[in-house]
């Protein structure tokens, strides 16, 4: 859905640059050109625009919900890992940058979800994701978000990335996140509770094309992710009026879990060896959320997340 509106978006630039309006693409540039740093300084958030009425229709297709396990005190920052990435993230869009589910559960916070830079180059289309609360996943940014001295911040990271929704066929529970330990190190630096988000329900939106791992389609989208920096999965739906074909998302619930907080202690210099407990007690606690909430969310007793 982003992405078509981001097509959209660069589409009416070129219209501006094509026609009579040339003169306003220049100063849109210009406006570009000083504002280019606003989406790694806490972007530009809009009330109105996260309570447009369509976002309560969008989350109420599937729907979606958000559940809360334990308080998060608003004296803190929190670094909050969202997982699956899914293919549309649609749990971290509906619950995180639309309507008021978070506030009123989390009263004090301001989430903040990081998404590519990339997307922050699109004309137009990145003054309306920042206006939802999306700001860039660059370091400099995330370090922004949890650089706030009174707390009361929340940097929302899905940890798996573009790579992990090449993994997002319905039922697959694999997660990239063996290797991602730089949210780690960034909590540790800022002091930033961690805490583990499970989204039930992420995977079943949409079927992949088949590309297990070493398959020549699994290879080509692989290499493509790392040339452009996002990957490109294969995946189709229903269709409007028909539920055979489409690119419209199928409707599956989705309850979005959020974990306890683990706290963290602020060190400016981790060592390795600091930098893999934690990560080691976060995918334990991960999994623990997992455990304790997957019977009530239709995942089979014998089913466990698989990291990789």
């Amino acid at each position: 859905f982003l992405s078509l509106i981001a097509e959209f978006c660069c589409g009416f630039f070129v219209i501006l640059i094509l026609g009579n309006f040339w003169f306003l693409a220049v100063l849109y540039l210009l406006w570009l050109y000083l504002d280019w740093e606003t989406p790694c300084t806490g972007g530009r958030r809009s009330q109105w625009v996260r309570s447009w009425t369509v976002w309560k229709y969008f989350r109420e297709y599937f729907p979606i919900h958000l559940i809360k396990t334990s308080d998060l005190n608003p004296n803190h920052n929190y670094l909050l890992g969202f997982h699956p990435h899914g293919v549309l993230v649609a749990g971290a869009f509906g619950n995180f940058c639309t309507g008021p589910s978070f506030e009123n559960l989390f009263p004090g916070l301001t989430p903040y979800l990081h998404i590519m830079p990339i997307w922050f180059g699109c004309p137009f289309f990145r003054e309306y994701i920042m206006s939802a609360g999306m700001v860039s996943a660059s370091k400099e940014s995330v370090s922004y978000v949890l650089n706030n001295e009174g707390g009361g911040h929340a940097s929302i990271i899905v940890i798996g990335g573009a790579e992990e929704s090449l993994n997002a066929h319905p039922g697959s529970l694999t997660l990239n996140i063996l290797k991602r330990k730089g949210f780690i190190k960034m909590a540790l630096k800022h002091g930033a509770h961690l805490v583990p988000v499970f989204s039930f329900g992420e995977n079943e939106l949409f079927k992949q094309v088949a590309n297990p791992k070493g398959s020549w389609l699994r290879n080509v989208q692989e290499k493509l992710q790392k040339i452009m920096g996002f990957a490109l999965p294969l995946f189709h739906a229903r269709g409007v009026f028909q539920y055979s074909f489409g690119l419209i998302p199928y409707r599956q619930p989705i309850h979005t879990v959020v974990g306890s907080p683990i706290p963290v202690k602020r060190n400016l210099n981790p060592t390795t060896e600091e930098i893999e407990q934690l990560h080691a007690l976060y995918l334990q606690n991960l999994r623990k959320l997992f455990e304790e909430h997957k019977r009530n969310y239709g995942i089979p007793e014998h089913k466990s997340l698989i990291f990789e």
